[in-house]
């Protein structure tokens, strides 16, 4: 069985001491393909140095509406550089009102102008949207998007917005975190998605599986927080082959070819 995860954190932190382990239990499942996003320009190197060393790592480069307070100024000459040097995705990216003391509009003009350069260098790119939805609308119906499309990862909108987000190019990952049980609504969701436009992602080491869904474990960090072990990509899939009733290798394929659409 050959799987892809359209959007994981694999360069973070919390993942280094166990690395060796986590890369070895990812080729035993039969990862073909990872997106490994960034999300601030401090893990960038990391994630070039994990695509270096393992064939498998798609590099993807942005900052996350998290994290725009951080940037240099020299980050867009940066991120434009690492894009240019060979094949990217571009991502995390976003909006975000959740957060305490959200900038809206710093945060629209760095998503917008990242957005600009993955459109004119037709590159994927990977939306993080909270609370933010009909801004978002706005942003991606106003100007250019990549042709191939873009990812809205763990979608959270309103079922409503779906149709016109397909018209503008979006595939929705479904996330393992989505098997919790008070997750109802968004699991309604990826039923009745279109096939041909879902994907699968971990977020790891983020929003971890329910235990009676992990296959796979890592220890508690310090602070006692669970970690996704990246190798739940498999119970991934069995939880949205169950939720849409279909046989695990249909779905598995039509997942192989989505993400060959937008990530190529």
């Amino acid at each position: 069985m050959i799987l892809f995860d359209a959007h994981n954190h694999l360069q973070n932190a919390a993942l280094a001491p166990h690395l060796p382990g986590v890369v070895a239990d990812l080729e035993r499942i039969g990862l073909a393909r990872a997106v490994v996003n960034g999300t601030r320009e401090a893990d960038w190197d990391r994630i070039t140095t994990l695509a270096q060393a393992h064939a498998w790592v798609l590099p993807s480069y942005g900052l996350h509406p998290w994290h725009i307070q951080e940037r240099t100024p020299h980050w867009r000459e940066r991120l434009t550089g690492l894009i240019e040097n060979g094949h990217a995705a571009i991502g995390e990216i976003g909006l975000d009102r959740w957060i305490e003391g959200f900038d809206l509009q710093d945060q629209t003009e760095v998503f917008a102008w990242q957005l600009d350069l993955a459109a004119r260098h037709n590159l994927p790119v990977s939306i993080h949207c909270l609370k933010a939805w009909g801004a978002l609308w706005e942003i991606l119906r106003a100007q250019p998007v990549p042709e191939c499309g873009f990812l809205l990862h763990s979608y959270g909108g309103p079922v409503e917005m779906i149709e016109g987000f397909v018209r503008l190019g979006a595939f929705f990952s479904f996330s393992g975190h989505f098997l919790n049980e008070r997750k109802t609504a968004r699991r309604e969701i990826f039923r009745q998605l279109p096939a041909e436009r879902l994907l699968v992602e971990t977020d790891a080491p983020d929003m971890p599986l329910p235990p009676e869904h992990t296959q796979y474990h890592l220890p508690e960090t310090p602070q006692g927080l669970t970690l996704n072990h990246p190798a739940n990509l498999r119970a991934v899939y069995e939880g949205l082959a169950e939720l849409r009733g279909e046989p695990l290798e249909t779905l598995t394929g039509q997942i192989a070819k989505n993400f060959q659409r937008l990530f190529g």
